[in-house]
């Protein structure tokens, strides 16, 4: 059983109908066998009632009496804007519908109100579960969808199918891979623009390997945070599989993974690139014209001293914004050969905690740079960004 605690003084609620209607009823059985004088105060309070009706023509909460357009935008902010939930019926936007006719009409007649959900399989009753999704999927009546789909000890098979007659819609999609989850193409979606891929800390590399092999040609981002990928995994991809992509998210395991990254996505403008860092052995040189942000991350104490070989081989003419944090010793000589032969118009140079450079290097860059925006910021030491 719930119990509902209250901040709220009871003793300062105005004297409204609804308050005089409530206390004739909370006393209405104590007064058959109380005194004749609170018989008298409810006689009377009855009266104020009965007067207030007469006078106003019957009371009704201002809610009631909200335009649409309002009641529209208030459901609105029942809506998470940072998730995807699950449909429930305690939840926005089901429990809306619930209240009264007014409001199931106003819902169900809102399409921006059913496209972003968050659906599951591989546990409890499917048949009932894929009633209800395809009951909110039905009300977005064409709308962009942001999908959030996770895979239980199950394939992929059940949420194929129900989405089948959506696939067009979907914009944005999140793909939970949990144990014993197989790969799910992500090749179908063909109006795919972003793709997240996350687990629940279990391996499921090969499966995300599978769905991610070939991207929809017109996906731009990509964000694969919570999986490790190597060079020899990224060399089994298609050259033009991630030929789409503008933005890309990944962990990776060693630097080698690096040279390999730019030339699966030719059309990246940002890369976020976080891993444990081994140096770069061997790499051919490479150019990359696209690529305008560029973040780092990695595993390295502060102390740690060696040419990673980071900058040795690369040339990005397009770089503005550049971000490092947790490889040790500022690869500095490296760095400024990279840019007298990038050429590029760097704007924004941020050194995180984990980054050990020195006055003079930093001096250095703003006469390379007059306008730059220099940041040293020991607190940016998060392994993730």
């Amino acid at each position: 059983m719930h119990t509902l605690n209250s901040n709220v003084d009871l003793s300062v609620i105005p004297d409204t109908p609804q308050n005089i209607q409530s206390d004739v009823v909370m006393h209405e059985v104590s007064a058959q066998n109380g005194t004749s004088d609170r018989r008298r105060q409810l006689v009377k309070k009855k009266a104020k009632i009965v007067q207030f009706n007469n006078s106003h023509g019957g009371f009704s909460s201002a809610i009631w009496r909200l335009p649409t357009e309002i009641l529209a935008q208030i459901f609105l902010y029942c809506i998470p804007e940072d998730r995807n939930q699950t449909p429930a019926p305690y939840l926005a936007p089901m429990v809306l519908t619930t209240v009264c006719r007014r409001w199931r009409e106003v819902a169900v007649d809102m399409p921006s109100l059913w496209r972003r959900l968050r659906l599951e399989t591989g546990h409890g009753d499917w048949q009932q579960r894929a009633f209800c999704y395809d009951s909110c999927l039905k009300r977005s009546r064409g709308r962009q969808l942001s999908l959030t789909l996770e895979c239980h000890n199950n394939d992929w098979a059940e949420l194929r199918s129900l989405l089948q007659p959506y696939v067009h819609q979907i914009l944005s999609l999140s793909l939970g891979f949990f144990s014993g989850a197989g790969s799910l193409p992500v090749g179908d979606f063909r109006g795919l623009d972003e793709l997240v891929v996350y687990t629940d800390g279990s391996d499921p590399i090969l499966s995300v390997a599978h769905t991610i092999a070939q991207l929809p040609p017109n996906m731009r981002s990509l964000r694969l945070m919570d999986l490790w990928f190597n060079l020899k995994l990224l060399s089994g991809f298609n050259p033009l599989a991630w030929a789409g992509l503008t933005n890309l998210e990944i962990v990776v395991d060693g630097l080698d993974s690096f040279p390999r990254l730019l030339r699966l996505c030719p059309n990246l403008s940002s890369l976020t690139m976080i891993g444990i860092f081994t140096a770069i052995e061997t790499s051919e040189p490479l150019a990359h014209a696209n690529l305008q942000s560029l973040r780092i991350s990695g595993d390295l104490p502060l102390e740690s001293i060696g040419n990673l070989g980071l900058f040795n081989a690369v040339t990005l003419p397009s770089l503005c914004a550049l971000e490092v944090r947790n490889i040790g010793q500022w690869p500095h000589e490296e760095f400024k050969a990279f840019l007298t032969r990038s050429q590029c118009p760097l704007e924004t140079l941020i050194f995180g905690g984990g980054v050990m450079t020195t006055d003079q290097q930093l001096a250095e860059y703003v006469t390379l740079f007059p306008s730059l925006e220099l940041v040293v910021d020991p607190m940016r030491s998060t392994f993730y960004f």
